[in-house]
């Protein structure tokens, strides 16, 4: 994923967002020096009064929270709980004007749509200024209504009843020494990667995504099982069958005990993130600051990163909570077309000198544990069911995300005729994988590959410069009776300024995909 920080609201940083297809996101600003997250952790520890009331928490009524709407007197209200983001402002690497969207008022949907993961409890705990007033219950008489005249039906509701037919539901079985679990979604499933399973402490967690929505089964398990799960999942029939071996050859009454969300059917970003320990097993070097993190996942689960989402790391850094997004890449470009069953995830990641998260994370030992979360994003892979021709556009670790499309295109879709990759790096040492794409490249003729630096040496006789419309003329093509669709990466600044120059060129929104930075 992109190294780079990233807007958020409350948090200071990230390395990628992805984005809807053709969407930009939220613009960054540049912070004054000394205003950076971990500026931002020591200052909110220094002891100072972020709120201006001393250390007293208040309640806070609607009233009193819309007087506090201004640049230096900002409050706002996330899930019940009011903060001071007045001192936060300088720090909050979206800009002033992203936190005043939500000044003197409930920001909880804001904050779920652009940073839902973020703990902002511990980031802004040094802010709260209190809990929102509960009103009382208003007390309404009830009135009997008149009977309906004679000849005419009582009004129905309005409201359309639930389509349970839709809903996924789930049965399970049982032979003397294994329970399998089935989940029918009642729908195809587009691929590999839609189920995690999570086997702990004899419980059995299981989410499978479908399109935006989430289904879950969540379980206290009748009795002792082993840590080994097995997934096997019929795509055409929407089927998934998760198989797990008992301790003990008994016959179960019952398959458990029901746990927080069992059986429902939410909407993906309803849904909270769910992290287990993963252990670092391998750091390989890939250039002069990136390296890919090898990541067992624990005994009992298994997740399967699908093509361009991505997972969250969460780890404890100075006694604050800090989350960031990584996209989930294969072992090499030439890694098989579907993952085996080994627990281990792969990401490529830059390390930054004067960065917060990368910094600890590189500083991890081997058998060190570090939080990692389900898979997140948008992405999907319908749009490139009849597409002919795919372009890849990526700036830096942007190229994160185009890896394993590079791959799915080459061995996965045969309708794919050609694959080119337009790669915009700073210098020759930066290029990520240049050996495994140039050997690519030579091996596959549906396959280009180009590169673009912005300071070459003076040996360097390749593209050179910034994106521009000429060079987007010159590498993008529109052969009679294609479909193209082009997928864009890099910082804020560069996808932002390729998608509208994609734009001008005729590309339409259903033909662009930005993985935002």
């Amino acid at each position: 994923m992109l190294n780079i920080p990233t807007q958020s609201f409350p948090a200071a940083g990230s390395q990628q967002r992805v984005a809807p297809s053709g969407q930009s996101g939220r613009n960054k600003v540049a912070l004054k020096p000394g205003h950076s997250l971990m500026d931002w952790i020591r200052f909110s520890k220094s002891g100072k009064d972020l709120t201006g009331l001393r250390g007293r928490l208040i309640e806070v009524t609607p009233e009193e929270l819309q007087k506090h709407n201004t640049r230096d007197d900002c409050w706002t209200c996330i899930r019940g709980m009011v903060y001071n983001v007045t001192p936060y402002m300088d720090y909050h690497p979206g800009g002033e004007d992203e936190l005043m969207r939500a000044a003197g008022i409930d920001g909880t949907e804001l904050f779920d749509k652009v940073h839902r993961w973020v703990n902002y409890e511990s980031m802004l705990k040094e802010c709260l200024v209190g809990k929102m007033a509960t009103k009382p219950p208003t007390v309404i008489k009830a009135i009997m209504p008149p009977p309906p005249p004679t000849g005419l039906t009582p009004p129905i509701s309005v409201a359309p009843p639930l389509d349970k037919d839709s809903r996924p539901r789930y049965d399970w079985f049982q032979t003397d020494v294994t329970v399998h679990v089935v989940v029918y979604a009642k729908r195809k499933i587009p691929g590999s990667g839609c189920t995690t399973v999570d086997l702990e402490a004899g419980s059995l967690r299981l989410e499978v995504l479908l399109g935006k929505m989430s289904y879950m089964l969540h379980l206290r398990l009748a009795d002792e099982v082993e840590g080994n799960v097995a997934v096997h999942t019929a795509f055409s029939v929407g089927k998934i069958q998760v198989s797990i071996r008992k301790q003990t050859k008994v016959k179960w009454t019952s398959l458990g005990q029901p746990l927080e969300f069992h059986n429902t059917f939410l909407r993906k970003k309803d849904r909270a993130l769910y992290y287990r320990d993963c252990v670092l097993v391998s750091k390989t070097e890939v250039n002069h600051n990136t390296h890919v993190f090898r990541l067992q996942l624990p005994r009992g689960t298994v997740m399967h990163v699908p093509v361009g989402k991505h997972v969250y790391l969460k780890a404890l850094i100075q006694g604050t909570e800090v989350v960031r997004p990584y996209t989930a890449v294969d072992q090499n470009l030439a890694a098989a077309s579907h993952h085996s069953q080994e627990s281990d995830l792969y990401l490529m990641i830059k390390v930054y000198p004067d960065g917060l998260f990368t910094p600890h994370l590189n500083s991890l030992h081997i058998g060190d544990h570090i939080s990692v979360s389900g898979p997140e994003g948008t992405f999907s892979l319908r749009p490139l069911r009849d597409v002919t021709n795919l372009y890849l556009l990526a700036a830096g670790t942007g190229f994160t995300p185009m890896a394993r499309l590079i791959r799915l295109a080459l061995q996965d879709i045969d309708a794919i005729r050609e694959t080119k990759l337009l790669f915009f790096n700073r210098q020759e040492e930066d290029i990520l994988w240049r050996s495994e794409l140039d050997e690519l490249a030579a091996d596959n003729e549906r396959f280009q590959v180009e590169y673009v630096l912005s300071e070459p040496c003076e040996q360097w006789t390749g593209r050179t410069g910034r994106v521009d419309e000429s060079m987007l003329k010159d590498f993008l093509s529109r052969p009679e009776g294609s479909k193209c669709y082009v997928c864009v990466c890099g910082p804020t600044a560069f996808t932002e300024l390729t998608i509208g120059l994609l734009k001008q060129q005729g590309f339409s929104e259903e033909e662009l995909h930005a993985f935002q930075g």
